[in-house]
């Protein structure tokens, strides 16, 4: 018999990165339908539906239900679909089942984004009297008070409130169950994973001081606050969600400058600083940003391999005064003299004597530069 999983939809090369996208109780993951799209340019991004919401089956959660089981249906999904280790974004209770794989879960977890969400959600007696009432009456009379937090000002995503009277009642009311019984306010701490904290300036359902407290409790986190966003920030807000997660998504590119310094040398990079002007400043910002900030922070490679690499190119291609600088580049790497003559010699093979006859004398005349002191 086929083990039901939750509903999901996937997006991006699957050699790409893995991003897992939770919804808010009561909507699906057409929730992230203006973000994800983008987001699968540069991850394999994974939407997820809860038990009974979108194309979940209901019966995946029972009355009771706690945030660890709604993690683990997230980990069963993502065990699945051979995903090992994932980055996890989720809004409101989709947050806070990223929080609770992070603390479950760690090694599964590589970043963690909380969207409008809370470590704790204002107590059990008003999601029990919810869930009680969903029980009994159904999901309609949910629809006039819930536009209001949903979304601020005259927005309205009707899609969205579509999907929330189309929830199964009993799943919705063991969400509710859920949401009751959450509260990990005294282990934000232990959360190791890199995380972002996203909060709505106009969510009544967790406002920004729920979003202050998570990011003042787990070590390192960031805050960002989005003005005109309530609870959906991801409907209402989608270009303001998507520039945070990239920024987030892709860490290291914020250190390209310290990087290229350290590599480089602070010489040179201040020799490069001095000559950019108006005409090259884009260029420049072009070179942190990407070469360093996002190719040599990869740590795929480590530094000494991709000065191996950035030499054998440099000969290939004839550019010597960038090998000068890469062969000093290579020697604070800590490849030897020795190491970086292998590499020219075996250009000769691979490039041609005469490129390599040019790439020794570069070399050579470096090398002899350091000797002197």
């Amino acid at each position: 018999m086929t083990e039901k999983l939750l509903n999901h939809r996937v997006e991006g090369a699957a050699s790409a990165p893995p991003l897992l996208l939770g919804p808010s109780v009561g909507t699906s993951y057409a929730l992230w339908d203006r973000v994800a799209p983008e987001l699968s340019v540069t991850h394999r991004v994974v939407r997820w539906d809860l038990p009974g919401h979108g194309e979940s089956a209901a019966e995946l959660v029972a009355a009771g239900a706690s945030m660890s089981e709604l993690a683990a249906l997230v980990v069963r999904l993502a065990d699945s679909l051979g995903i090992e280790r994932f980055a996890h974004a989720g809004v409101s209770i989709g947050g806070a089942v990223g929080m609770q794989l992070a603390l479950e879960y760690p090694e599964r977890v590589s970043s963690l984004a909380v969207i409008c969400s809370s470590a704790h959600f204002g107590g059990a007696a008003p999601w029990e009297e919810r869930a009680s009432r969903v029980r009994a009456e159904g999901m309609e009379w949910l629809v006039e008070s819930t536009a209001g937090r949903w979304f601020a000002g005259e927005f309205r995503a009707p899609g969205l409130l579509r999907d929330l009277v189309a929830t199964d009642s009993g799943a919705y009311a063991a969400c509710c169950d859920a949401l009751a019984s959450f509260d990990v306010r005294e282990r934000l701490g232990e959360i190791q994973a890199r995380t972002l904290v996203i909060a709505g300036r106009e969510d009544p359902a967790t406002p920004p001081a729920h979003a202050r407290e998570i990011a003042d409790g787990v070590p390192g986190a960031t805050l960002v606050e989005i003005p005109g966003a309530a609870h959906l920030a991801p409907a209402q807000c989608p270009e303001a969600v998507l520039s945070a997660l990239r920024v987030h998504l892709g860490g290291a590119a914020r250190s390209g400058m310290g990087v290229r310094r350290e590599v480089l040398g602070d010489a040179h990079v201040d020799r490069a600083q001095e000559r950019q002007s108006a005409f090259t400043s884009r260029f420049q910002d072009f070179i942190s940003r990407y070469a360093w900030g996002e190719i040599w922070t990869d740590e795929t490679l480590s530094r000494r391999e991709r000065s191996l690499v950035t030499l054998t190119a440099l000969v290939a291609h004839g550019h010597y005064d960038e090998l000068a600088m890469h062969v000093r580049a290579a020697r604070r790497n800590g490849l030897t003299a020795e190491e970086i003559g292998a590499v020219l010699l075996q250009t000769a093979v691979y490039c041609g004597v005469p490129a390599a006859n040019s790439a020794f004398a570069v070399a050579q005349g470096v090398l002899a530069e350091e000797e002197a002191g």
